[in-house]
């Protein structure tokens, strides 16, 4: 009889054993048809306290291996205007290399801006001199690419970034200043305006005129 108990208390093991690992098997296939990627994580500081930064947020790949995707996503943070006593951010950047030696001397650096081949290199120019030099490789993350556009640098690579300040944003401003906007919020005129040509002479001629509501 104790030889029977036996035998029965180990088959009802054995079968919650089984169980066990069928559902665990369940689990872990359902955990791979989703990508096998952990939730994101939290967004990060910005990378700038105003004139538009950059926050990232990484997740982890729970198997180790083979997952689709990114581990790491971006977004754009502190969009406020900087207040006027706050200089450029790439500038700062600059104559943060004033204090190092180049070669032997010391410079005071300024920003080179509008590169075409490597917007997002620190590229700076001494000053009163004809000397220019990548004193970077990357800028920070919220750098403008060029100074005509809100683009920034996001880990060494121009960003789009639209006038409604989003990441990867086409939007434009139509000509009546507005964001996205169709064009249908301002009026055209036509009258006289007076055209600067040079210093000595200038000329009167008609056109058009955008008023703004």
């Amino acid at each position: 009889v104790w030889f029977l108990c036996r035998v029965l208390i180990m088959t009802v093991y054995l079968y919650i054993a089984v169980l066990w690992l069928k559902n665990s098997r369940i689990t872990r296939s359902d955990e791979d048809k989703d990508g096998s990627w952990d939730a994101w994580g939290a967004w990060s500081d910005c990378s700038r306290t105003c004139g538009g930064g950059a926050s990232y947020s990484l997740r982890r790949c729970l198997n180790g291996r083979n997952c689709e995707g990114r581990n790491i996503r971006y977004k754009t943070c502190s969009n406020n205007d900087c207040p006027s006593d706050v200089g450029d951010f790439r500038a700062q950047q600059c104559s943060a290399y004033n204090d190092v030696k180049y070669q032997g001397h010391f410079y005071e650096w300024i920003p080179v801006y509008n590169d075409p081949t490597a917007p997002c290199a620190l590229k700076c120019q001494a000053l009163g001199k004809n000397l220019i030099v990548e004193l970077a490789p990357k800028v920070l993350d919220g750098t403008r690419c060029n100074i005509e556009s809100l683009d920034m640098c996001i880990s060494g690579i121009c960003q789009a970034v639209g006038c409604d300040r989003q990441l990867g944003s086409n939007a434009k401003e139509d000509n009546c200043g507005v964001c996205a906007g169709d064009g249908s919020t301002c009026r055209l005129v036509r009258g006289q305006a007076k055209a600067h040509v040079s210093p000595e002479k200038s000329r009167l001629q008609t056109d058009p005129i955008i008023i703004y509501p």
